[in-house]
């Protein structure tokens, strides 16, 4: 009996841990060259930067990675896990402000980055937001 409890509580342990939200992100880019050329099975250099505030905010992570492009010239990341220059993407506050992500990338595979973006980010990442925002009681309520 006993070791059908313990059994039963690394179970749901182990199920608890995987339903938190993974502290990183999927993002993904077409990789073109100045001739609009696809820069196709190739690893690019990229710098990658969460902004706060705005277009030109404040950069509260940066990260490098070297990924290698498809046959179709796709870069498939997740950011969160590549070589951090500033910052802790674990500790970002979603909900202090809103965010930008901007994108540098060399096509040559070093830092020299030549094609540059920004673009705000919407709603995805302030799901990482809702595990600390408190819970609610599940099930329908009615007004006492």
């Amino acid at each position: 009996m006993k070791k059908i409890v313990t059994i039963t509580a690394a179970l749901i342990l182990a199920a608890s841990a995987w339903a938190q939200s993974p502290e990183k992100m999927s993002y993904q880019a077409v990789i073109r060259d100045a001739s609009n050329t696809l820069v196709a099975s190739t690893t690019v250099g990229m710098e990658i930067s969460i902004l706060q505030g705005g277009i030109s905010g404040t950069a509260v992570y940066v990260e490098t990675q070297t990924p290698m492009t498809n046959a179709n010239g796709l870069v498939s990341l997740e950011i969160g896990t590549g070589t951090v220059a500033i910052g802790d993407f674990t500790t970002i506050d979603w909900a202090n402000d809103t965010f930008f992500i901007k994108t540098e990338t060399d096509p040559t595979g070093g830092s020299n980055y030549t094609i540059t973006g920004t673009t705000q980010l919407m709603s995805v990442p302030y799901a990482l937001y809702a595990k600390t925002s408190g819970s609610s009681t599940p099930g329908p309520h009615k007004d006492l």
